[in-house]
């Protein structure tokens, strides 16, 4: 699913549940502010936002994990970050300017790791 502004809270309950059962994968696009949730893969979830017209350097992923509150609701890991070209050279999004930004939009989209209903 894409989405743009807040994620109802009974859809992205369905997306958490439907693969992980404690989180959810998330693509976000840090210029426009679109998230591709759900799926197996980051990878996925990319190619879905590509498809929509997003540039792979503006692309992160991570995971979104409901109910453990704002500061542990949010992993910024995936093997999409892995880019030396842009200077991040592990899994971790590693610029903290970065993250903040992630975490901006994720706040805006999914939450801040309210609890489920």
């Amino acid at each position: 699913m894409v989405a743009r502004e807040r994620m109802a809270s009974a859809e992205l309950a369905r997306l958490v549940r439907s693969v992980f059962q404690d989180m959810v994968k998330f693509v976000v696009d840090v210029e426009s502010g679109v998230v591709a949730v759900g799926g197996e893969l980051h990878a996925d979830a990319e190619q879905v936002l590509l498809e929509q017209g997003c540039r792979q350097s503006d692309l992160w992923g991570g995971n979104y994990f409901p109910g453990r509150g704002p500061e542990g609701c949010i992993e910024y890991t995936a093997l999409i970050n892995i880019r030396p070209s842009q200077g991040n050279v592990s899994m971790l999004v590693e610029p903290t300017d970065l993250r903040e930004r992630i975490r901006a939009i994720i706040s805006n989209v999914l939450g801040e790791g309210e609890a489920l209903r």
